[in-house]
C-alpha cells in the first residue's frame, strides 16, 4: 500500500468520524445553550474583537454552533459575520436567532481547501479566500478534532486571515487527545491542552499569543465534569 492511499484512507476515517460527530450535536441543539449559560470570557473575547475592528469588518466564526453568544454579539456590534458548521440542526437554530449574520455548513478541516470553494459555491472561502478575514473566532470548536488535526486547521485558519489578523480562541484546558467523553446522552471525542502546550501548538501555527485568561467552568446538567476554560487572544504572525 503506498503512502497515498493510507492518507487517503486516514482523510476518510477522519470524515466518518466528523460526520458521527455532526449527527450528535444534530440531536443536541439548542440544548447545548442549556448546559453552558454562563459565557461571560467568551463576551469579554467578542469584546476584545469589536474595540479593534473596524465596522463592517469580515469576522469568520469557525464552529458557529447556534450564533449564540459570538455571532450574535459581532454582528449587532456591526461586523459582517460568516458562521461555519457541520452541524444541520446547530445551523438551523443559528440562522433563525441571527438573521444578520451568514452560515454555511462546512467541516473546519476544509477550510481555505479547495473542496471548501465548491462546499455552497461560495469561492471566497475556498483557495483564493487567503487574506479575506480580519478576525476569526474558534470557542469550543477545536476540541471536537484529534491533536494531529488541531494545528492544521490552525494553519487554515491563519490563511484566511489578513495579515496582523486577529483570533479569539476558546479551549479547554485538559491533556486530552481525542478522548470519549459523554455529552447530554452522546457519546463525543473531545481533546485539550495545558495551556503552555496551547501556546506552543499556536506559535507553531503561525500566531503570537497576546493574552491568554482561565476560567473556572461547571458545565450545567451534564456529566461532565468542572473544567477550565482558556480564552486566547492572537494575532497573526508573518
Amino acid at each position: 500500500m503506498t503512502t497515498g492511499q493510507i492518507s487517503e484512507q486516514a482523510r476518510r476515517r477522519r470524515r466518518s468520524e466528523r460526520a458521527l460527530q455532526a449527527v450528535a450535536f444534530d440531536a443536541i441543539g439548542a440544548r447545548y445553550d442549556e448546559v453552558f449559560p454562563d459565557r461571560s470570557g467568551q463576551l469579554a473575547s467578542g469584546s476584545w474583537l469589536l474595540e479593534r475592528l473596524e465596522a463592517g469588518a469580515p469576522v469568520l466564526d469557525v464552529g458557529c454552533g447556534t450564533g449564540g453568544p459570538t455571532a450574535r454579539q459581532l454582528a449587532d456590534g456591526g461586523l459582517r459575520v460568516t458562521g461555519v458548521d457541520l452541524s444541520d440542526g446547530m445551523l438551523a437554530v443559528a440562522r433563525a436567532t441571527v438573521p444578520g449574520a451568514e452560515f454555511h455548513r462546512l467541516d473546519m478541516y476544509d477550510l481555505a481547501t479547495a473542496r471548501a470553494a465548491t462546499a455552497w459555491g461560495a469561492p471566497g472561502l475556498g483557495p483564493r479566500g487567503a487574506g479575506t478575514f480580519a478576525a476569526a473566532t474558534a470557542f469550543f470548536s477545536l476540541i471536537l478534532l484529534p491533536r494531529r488535526d488541531i494545528a492544521a486547521v490552525l494553519g487554515r485558519i491563519r490563511t484566511l486571515l489578513r495579515p496582523g489578523g486577529l483570533l479569539a480562541l476558546g479551549m479547554v484546558e485538559a491533556d486530552l487527545d481525542n478522548a470519549p467523553l459523554p455529552f447530554l446522552g452522546r457519546e463525543v471525542r473531545m481533546s485539550g491542552y495545558v495551556r503552555e502546550d496551547l501556546t506552543r501548538t499556536l506559535g507553531a501555527s503561525g500566531f503570537t499569543v497576546e493574552s491568554c485568561t482561565g476560567h473556572p467552568y461547571a458545565p450545567a446538567s451534564t456529566a461532565l465534569p468542572p473544567e477550565e476554560q482558556l480564552f486566547l487572544h492572537c494575532r497573526r504572525s508573518g
